[in-house]
């Protein structure tokens, strides 16, 4: 029986494209409605995902059960820790926006943190770029999160220089 406190590794892309698209609509319109219910909504969802993945997150559970298993398109598997870091900086932002809106009244605040997540759920579900994941893989670099926390982005890493070396002539 899997863990109930686990998460996903590795990733189906597809499937965090879709979580990311329906975040883009949620925060899309908490932007345009300013409902504060929206918003627990919005951080329940990531920090349901960063302990568990999809399993106690609506969001999730709609997108792995339903959606892409449907999807009749070859999925591609990314390294997991990359992209719960990525939710626990959703998570980050949208509990400070729940705080912010609810605890001090700054709709300007809660405002500008759910833009943040907007502009990265966006990159993430149209473009595939995921933003969070690009922050850890710079983390891991300069040793801040140490290679044993993602092996697979660790030899990931180590084979794109290696081509780069040889590219370059084995001097990168």
């Amino acid at each position: 029986m899997k863990q109930l406190f686990t998460f996903p590794d590795p990733v189906n892309e597809s499937s965090a494209r879709l979580v990311a698209a329906g975040v883009v609509i949620l925060t899309s319109v908490f932007l345009i409605t300013q409902t504060s219910w929206i918003l627990w909504v919005l951080a329940y969802g990531f920090v349901a995902r960063v302990m568990t993945g999809p399993t106690l997150s609506p969001l999730g559970q709609i997108v792995t059960r339903g959606i892409t298993p449907r999807l009749a398109i070859v999925h591609r598997y990314v390294p997991g820790p990359p992209k719960r870091f990525a939710q626990g900086i959703g998570a980050l932002l949208s509990v400070s926006a729940v705080v912010a809106y609810n605890g001090f009244g700054s709709g300007t605040l809660a405002v500008a943190l759910v833009s943040a997540i907007t502009f990265a759920a966006t990159l993430e579900s149209v473009f595939g770029y995921c933003l969070g994941c690009k922050i850890f893989n710079g983390l891991m670099k300069v040793g801040v999160i140490p290679e044993s926390i993602c092996e697979a982005c660790a030899s990931t890493r180590t084979t794109l220089a290696i081509i780069g070396q040889t590219a370059h002539g084995g001097d990168g």
